[in-house]
C-alpha cells in the first residue's frame, strides 16, 4: 500500500534499470523521495523523465566501486533532502567468468570492486549518515541465492555474492545498537537486462528446468521484498537474507550448465559488464 515511507528518503544504486528502476519507482509510490546513483546516464534520464519530478527523485552518477563517489550519492540525500532513512545497494554486474583455471585476477577482483566494495561502501556512508541523522534506519543489499549454494551461478558472481550476504549479518550485528537495520534479498532468475543478455529465448525455454515456480521473476517483485525491507513492518527483521526465488534453492540449483546451452562461458573467458552501458570482453580460450 501507499505510504509506507512517507517523509522518507532512500538511496538506490544500479537505480536506472532492472531491479533497481523498479526499486525506485516503488520507494516513489510509497511515497519516500528517492536519489539514485548508476554509470549508464541515458538509461538514468529516461527514468527521470518518465517520472517528470525532481522534487522527489534526482540522479547522481556513481561508480560503487570509488568511494568518493558512493560519498557524494548518500551526501546527495542526506544534505539535499535533509535526511537518509534507506539504502539499497543493488549495483553489480555479471562479472568475470570462464573456467576457473583461466579467470583473469583482475577480472576477479573486479568483480569483487563491484559487487561487495559496492554493499561496504554503500552500507558505511550510509550508516554514518544515519547515525549523524539519530533516527535509524533500514540498510539493503541485493545478493542472490548464487550466494547461497553451489551451482546457481558463475563462480566470482557466486563468492562476491556469499560475501555479500556474510556482510550483510555482521553490520547488521554491529550496527543494531544505531538502530540500523541490515538485510539482503537473494534473488534467484529475474527477467533483468543482467540475467536475460542477449540470450532471452534460451533462457526462457529452461526456465522450467531452473525452478518449480511456473514463471521467470520480475522486478517488480524483487522491489516489494525490499520495500517491506525499508518499511515498518520489518521493524523487528535484521541480519536475514531472504529468498525471493519461485523456489529455485528449495527444488535444487540447476542452473550451472543449462544456462549456457552452447557452452560459451567453457570457451571464452571474460568480463560481463551488466546494463551499466560498456560491452562485455572476451577472450577465446584454446
Amino acid at each position: 500500500m501507499a505510504g509506507e515511507l512517507d517523509g522518507r528518503v532512500a538511496v538506490v544504486t544500479g537505480g536506472a534499470s532492472g531491479i533497481g528502476r523498479a526499486t525506485v519507482l516503488r520507494f516513489l509510490d510509497a511515497g519516500a523521495r528517492v536519489v539514485f546513483g548508476d554509470l549508464n546516464e541515458r538509461n538514468a534520464e529516461r527514468l527521470l523523465d518518465e517520472v517528470d519530478d525532481r522534487s522527489r527523485l534526482r540522479f547522481v552518477r556513481a561508480d560503487v566501486c570509488e568511494e568518493s563517489e558512493v560519498a557524494a550519492l548518500v551526501a546527495a540525500a542526506a544534505d539535499g533532502f535533509g535526511r537518509l532513512d534507506v539504502m539499497f545497494n543493488n549495483a553489480g554486474v555479471g562479472g568475470a567468468f570462464g573456467p576457473l583455471t583461466e579467470i583473469d585476477a583482475a577480472d576477479w577482483d573486479r568483480t569483487f570492486a563491484v559487487i561487495g566494495r559496492g554493499a561496504f561502501l554503500g552500507t558505511k556512508h550510509a550508516a554514518r549518515a544515519m547515525i549523524a541523522g539519530g533516527g535509524g534506519g533500514s540498510i539493503v543489499n541485493n545478493a542472490s541465492v548464487a550466494g547461497l549454494v553451489g551451482g546457481g551461478g558463475p563462480l566470482a558472481y557466486s563468492a562476491a555474492k556469499a560475501a555479500v550476504v556474510s556482510f550483510t549479518a555482521n553490520a547488521a550485528v554491529e550496527l543494531a545498537g544505531h538502530g540500523i537495520r541490515v538485510n539482503a534479498v537473494c534473488p534467484g532468475l529475474v527477467d533483468t537486462p543482467l540475467v536475460m543478455g542477449k540470450d532471452e529465448d534460451s533462457i526462457l525455454e529452461r526456465m522450467a528446468t531452473f525452478q518449480p515456480w511456473p514463471r521467470l521473476g520480475r522486478p517488480e517483485d524483487i522491489a516489494g521484498l525490499v520495500l517491506f525491507l525499508a518499511g515498518p513492518d520489518s521493524a523487528f527483521v535484521t541480519g536475514e537474507a531472504i529468498r525471493a526465488d519461485g523456489g529455485m534453492v528449495a527444488w535444487g540449483p540447476r542452473m550451472t550448465g543449462t544456462v549456457d546451452p552452447r557452452g560459451l562461458t567453457r570457451r571464452y573467458a571474460g568480463f560481463a559488464d551488466g546494463s551499466t552501458g560498456r560491452p562485455p570482453t572476451r577472450r577465446p580460450l584454446t
